[in-house]
């Protein structure tokens, strides 16, 4: 039930947000000069949507009413979702995913099988399990990420990596584009995981000590793919300019595997295999 609660309490949060990023001009309301909130008020969305006031309100108060797909749809069209903000909106609304296991950490770690296609990659390739932990690597990975195996704990978290390592504003070529995306795709994952305590106790300590990660949060952005550009300054070789795609593991749904194909730019393909060879 509380999973529930702290779920709704996501849903609510993006609608508001979404919500205050609208302009009534664009839907013939007028621009009142003293209006006391951003965007549309909650009585012009319900119109919108077509919906009573009260009932959208409660939606927004995270109170757990039933929606139906076509009420969501309409509401991911007003608020001009793009593709991967709908799909989180419908998460949002059915509530969230189980939870994650705190006990089983072999669950979240790749087996024989797994392992054994991650090093079948000649490119870099990472295993990243629900709290974007990277849980496997081939050594392609580890020449070109650095060295997994002597990393633990936090060391091993994507978004631990990107707001807390000094070293990481040097390694991505666009920091802040990389590290936003980080945090879009961490806050996916929360909303999926409301009552995930060990996401909960990152989040808190991310917040308190990035100023960047501190100010962007309460934006509510949200990333579920890899973009189709990574690019990374290698202390031996120098820029490389990588593609990442995500796969899906049936036999271990609950972790992605991420392999990087090296792009035609920078000459990564032979620095890949110069580094490789060192």
């Amino acid at each position: 039930m509380r999973e529930r609660i702290k779920s709704r309490a996501g849903l609510a949060d993006f609608l508001q947000n979404r919500r205050a990023r609208l302009h009534p001009e664009q839907f013939d309301f007028p621009p009142f000069q003293r209006r006391r909130t951003r965007g549309l008020r909650r009585e012009e969305l319900a119109q919108l949507v077509g919906v009573g006031v009260s009932w959208y309100t409660w939606l927004e108060q995270g109170r757990d009413i039933q929606v139906s797909d076509q009420v969501l749809e309409r509401l991911a069209s007003i608020l001009q979702l793009n593709a991967e903000e709908r799909r989180h909106l419908f998460l949002l609304a059915q509530g969230p995913g189980p939870s994650l296991d705190e006990q089983e950490s072999q669950k979240y770690m790749p087996n024989a099988t797994t392992q054994a296609i991650l090093d079948g990659f000649m490119y870099p390739a990472r295993l990243f399990d629900p709290r974007l932990n990277v849980v496997g690597w081939n050594e392609s990975a580890n020449r070109v990420f650095g060295d997994y195996s002597r990393l633990s704990g936090r060391g091993r978290n994507a978004p631990w990596f990107h707001f807390m390592c000094p070293s990481a504003r040097v390694f991505h070529v666009h920091w802040e584009r990389e590290a936003w995306r980080c945090l879009a795709s961490l806050h996916a994952r929360y909303d999926q995981y409301p009552d995930d305590r060990w996401l909960t106790e990152l989040i808190a300590e991310l917040q308190q000590a990035c100023p960047e990660f501190r100010a962007w949060w309460p934006e509510h952005e949200i990333v579920l793919d890899c973009g189709s550009l990574y690019e990374i300054n290698h202390p031996l070789v120098g820029c490389l300019a990588l593609h990442p795609t995500v796969f899906p593991m049936p036999e271990q749904p609950d972790l992605q595997m991420v392999v990087y194909t090296p792009l035609a730019q920078e000459d990564t393909t032979a620095k890949l295999r110069a580094l490789m060879r060192h």
